[in-house]
């Protein structure tokens, strides 16, 4: 296989490319002097409207008293549901040299704390509110022996005149106040989600996030009247640079919300600001438009989905109840994470759509696959590295000539639109033949497209692997399933033998999919169940390596 796409002619790229070489603190502080310190950009989850020179002020007032606890060129975690907290502390730690690193509140103490080990964080900032009202006393409680706690209550109290002064002075003379970045030096470290094993550190510098912004805004056309609503966490890539930084770099409002499971709440505050642009994954749209009265999500212009697969029926739902278009992205971590989406005047239903600006392309070969490769990306947007708990502080270097591999197995048409197959690690090797997951999950949406499916791989002592699916639906009919793949060319390859029926499927705070507890449920449903001692013995050690 081994073809190359380029996705942009050399003009346009050199363009992002310049523009990008901006720390990403330096971007703000332009945009809010061409925006106009008066300009809402931010609705917060309280409804509080917050001003570009609020955020400024904030984010430089509280800049003094936390360099005083901290070091030049440290890293800070920061503990934060998204709200403009998020934005203001990852400025103030920029305003003085500082790197936020984003933890996810949602991933356990031990997860934290190997977090906290790979990039050397030994100072956390977080709020006492935030913590009484998640109830995260406890966990807090659990990390205090790796982290110290840095309060933003505690930090506003100990703002001294001299930070009063830089807070007014500073936005007129930032190149004397302000501490100014190389483009290429470390802009935020964020944390593989763990599904696959121990989290991993993503390097991104400011280039690579004000690169994936350019790439963006030059990709998805904006009306200039758009309001964007965002209740994804920021400790999520996607939150962060497509939720919540995209629309104040560009000058739109944005509306916070805390939590995105708030499913009742949501479209009211959709409504209730007229929003036009929402961020979202389609498990979480799809509970917004249950959720909504008819026409209560009607402001909407678009919806950006992005995290995983968009369904058909989550398009025809938007589309027929609200008339808003769903917008499908693809990304990674590590790209900062936006590769491609579709677009407004553009959607292609099963695809992702095409690469944005400045962004190369490769597929290698797999064996038991001819129509799709594995991908392979380069471009500006690309990270610098991975944090290791290996190697703690010590950042692992792309390599490969900038080359990235995504784990990810996709197919690109002769028009450049790209359709996703799957993860690598989500292929079952059946009889010999590969055998995508994603495809048995879609046709579980098919038959019960009210309900949530996920498929894991076990061992099998005959053919290799074989392919168990866990559903939400009660008392599946395995048969349904087989007459649909039947009359729609799918391979009885991709039929479960076993579905396991749960209450509920366990989902990551990204919205994701928690495919490690999906793979561990049905271990221990085929090891209550089935009698084959040797599978019984394959599956023990599976359990142990995951």
């Amino acid at each position: 296989m081994g073809k190359t796409t380029i996705s942009v002619e050399t003009a346009l790229a050199k363009k992002i490319n310049k523009r990008a070489r901006r720390s990403i603190f330096g971007a703000f502080l332009d945009r809010a002097r061409k925006s106009g310190g008066k300009t809402v950009a931010v609705i917060d989850g309280d409804g509080r409207k917050i001003t570009y020179q609020d955020l400024v002020r904030g984010s430089l007032g509280l800049s003094g008293p936390i360099a005083r606890v901290t070091e030049r060129g440290e890293h800070v975690g920061i503990l934060l549901p998204t709200g403009a907290g998020i934005l203001i502390s990852c400025f103030a730690l920029h305003a003085q040299g500082r790197i936020p690193a984003m933890l996810n509140f949602t991933s356990g103490p031990k997860n934290l704390k190997l977090a906290g080990k790979a990039a050397k964080i030994t100072k956390v900032l977080t709020a006492r509110k935030f913590v009484e009202v998640a109830k995260l006393e406890s966990l807090i409680e659990k990390l205090e022996d790796s982290f110290e706690f840095l309060y933003l209550e505690d930090i506003k109290e100990k703002v001294q005149v001299k930070d009063k002064m830089r807070a007014l002075i500073g936005p007129h003379l930032p190149s004397l106040l302000v501490y100014s970045p190389d483009p290429d030096d470390t802009g935020v470290v964020l944390f593989t989600s763990g599904t696959e094993g121990t989290p991993k550190g993503v390097v991104l510098s400011h280039m690579n996030v004000m690169a994936n912004i350019e790439q963006i805004s030059n990709h998805v056309n904006l009306d200039p009247n758009d309001i964007f609503f965002n209740p994804l966490p920021a400790f999520h890539c996607y939150g962060l640079t497509a939720g919540s930084l995209w629309p104040v770099m560009e000058g739109h409002p944005v509306v916070f919300h805390p939590s995105p499971l708030q499913t009742k709440i949501i479209p009211k505050r959709i409504y209730e600001t007229s929003s036009t642009v929402l961020f979202a994954t389609d498990t979480f749209l799809q509970q917004y438009m249950r959720a909504s009265d008819d026409g209560g999500m009607s402001s909407l212009r678009i919806a950006v989905c992005g995290a995983e697969r968009v369904r058909d029926e989550t398009r025809q739902t938007a589309e027929k109840k609200f008339a808003f278009q769903v917008l499908e992205g693809y990304g990674v971590t590590e790209a900062s994470p936006v590769l491609a989406a579709n677009q407004p005047e553009d959607i292609r239903s099963g695809t992702v759509g095409k690469l944005l600006p400045a962004i190369e392309a490769r597929l290698e070969a797999v064996d038991g696959l001819d129509d799709a490769g594995r991908l392979q990306v380069r471009g500006p947007n690309l990270m610098k590295g991975y944090l290791s708990a290996d190697e703690p502080g010590i950042v692992q270097p792309l390599g490969n000539d900038g080359w990235y591999d995504t784990g990810d197995v996709v197919a690109i048409d002769n028009h450049d639109y790209i359709s996703i197959r799957g993860r690598m690690k989500r292929f079952a090797k059946i009889g010999g033949e590969m055998v995508s997951l994603t495809v048995v999950e879609n046709c579980a949406s098919a038959v019960w497209p009210d309900h949530m499916h996920g498929a894991a791989i076990l061992p099998d002592p005959k053919k290799g692997e074989q392919i168990v699916l866990v559903t939400d639906r009660q008392a599946p009919d395995r048969a349904l399933l087989l007459r649909w793949a039947q009359s729609h060319g799918v391979p009885e390859l991709a039929v479960p033998k076993k579905i396991i029926s749960v209450d509920e499927l366990p989902v990551l705070g990204t919205g994701k999919m928690d495919f490690v507890a999906v793979t561990k449920i049905a271990e221990q449903a085929f090891l209550k169940n089935d009698k084959d001692v040797s599978a019984k013995s394959e599956i023990n050690q599976s359990i142990h390596s995951v």
